[in-house]
Formats: C-alpha cells, sequence, structure tokens
C-alpha cells in the first residue's frame, strides 16, 4: 500500500528484455536507504517487486498484465519516474489509500501556468468516470492528487509548485501517456453494492 506522495524521481539507466517484458534498473538515492530485495516499489504509480539493490540503483521487472495495464511497456532510457516505498504501519497518510494497482491509462491534453501554480488537464477511460467526484481523490503516475473539475471524460487538476518540482510532472508534455488509479473506496462501494444485488436477486 502506498499514500501517493512522492520520494524521490528516479532515472531509468537500463532495460533488458525477459521472457514477457523487461527488467528494468533505476538510479535513485533516497529510497534506497531501507530498501530490501522483495520489498514493493511504485514506480510511476505502478507496484512492482525489487529483485537487486546496490549503492545507487535498484531493479525491477515488469511483465505480464502490468505491461499491458499501464505506460511501462512504453518506457524508456533516462525517463524520469516517481518513485514511492510501500508505507509502514507507523507512517502518517499524508495522501490517501494507493494500491499501484493501474486501472487505465490517461493522456495530457493541457498543461497551463496558472499564476504560481499549473492547470493539468487529463482525458481519462470512459468506463473510470463513475469512480471520480469533484474534489474527491485520484493517482496519476503515482502522485496523489485532487480533482477540481469534471468534463465528460476529461478532468482538471491544480497542482502547486511543490508537486510540480518534486514529481516528474515538470517534464511531462501534451500527449503524454499517464497512469490512473481510480480511488480505492469507490470500487470497494460498487462491489458491495453490485454483491447485495445479486443476493436479493437470488
Amino acid at each position: 500500500m502506498f499514500t501517493g506522495i512522492i520520494e524521490e524521481i528516479g532515472n531509468i539507466k537500463k532495460i533488458d528484455s525477459i521472457s514477457g517484458g523487461f527488467k528494468i534498473i533505476i538510479s535513485a538515492s533516497k529510497v534506497l536507504e531501507d530498501l530490501k530485495i522483495n520489498n514493493s516499489i511504485a514506480v510511476n504509480g505502478v507496484c512492482l517487486t525489487v529483485i537487486s539493490i546496490n549503492n545507487k540503483n535498484f531493479n525491477v521487472e515488469a511483465v505480464g498484465e502490468t505491461l499491458k495495464k499501464t505506460t511501462l511497456k512504453e518506457i524508456r532510457i533516462n525517463q524520469l519516474v516517481n518513485l514511492e516505498r510501500a508505507i509502514k504501519i507507523t507512517d502518517r497518510l499524508g495522501g490517501h489509500l494507493v494500491q499501484g494497482h493501474v486501472n487505465g491509462v490517461g493522456k495530457i491534453i493541457k498543461v497551463q501556468k496558472l499564476g504560481e501554480n499549473y492547470l493539468l488537464e487529463v482525458e481519462i477511460p470512459i468506463n473510470l468516470i463513475k469512480y471520480i467526484i469533484d474534489e474527491g481523490s485520484i493517482t496519476i503516475d503515482g502522485i496523489s492528487l485532487t480533482i477540481a473539475k469534471i468534463v465528460h471524460n476529461k478532468i482538471a487538476i491544480s497542482i502547486i509548485p511543490h508537486t510540480w518540482k518534486n514529481t516528474n510532472l515538470s517534464t511531462r508534455k501534451i500527449g503524454a501517456k499517464v497512469n490512473i488509479e481510480t480511488d480505492l473506496i469507490a470500487k470497494y462501494i460498487e462491489n458491495l453494492i453490485l454483491n447485495i444485488k445479486d443476493d436479493r436477486a437470488k
């Protein structure tokens, strides 16, 4: 489990093809402090398992459904990625509950500077709209963000300078694809309602 508060921006140093996917080497510093093999780490919002570590890099593998459902299938060397270690039970929940299970891929359609802040507009898969509300939470490339406005299948988000500076958002251009994870609670509520309806229909 994660919070959507990015700890560090990593750099993709090497990508090796393996059976069904990629082995990815990522350079970092802060997240390496207490990272261990088999730990979970979110890379652009995708929960991956650490398979090896040295003093400058860590390795993860992305295969199968992970590549199919996320932007990792298009990852490239020297790309900057958002990193967050899995939370500890004693950690503060600074963002919102994030699983690292991407629900779909969105596309940035507008980036605009408004004073000190930035306006980000993202087009998301239409099937995810039901999980989204004004001023609700959404995760974009692993970042916990608050939705300012929804129009059809497009959302607008105001980005504060700290988030802009301490994530990879400043490197993202119009047309860039981003990983989307909707609010966990909304999905649980939907599942509960559907199960209640099924029980009543029996």
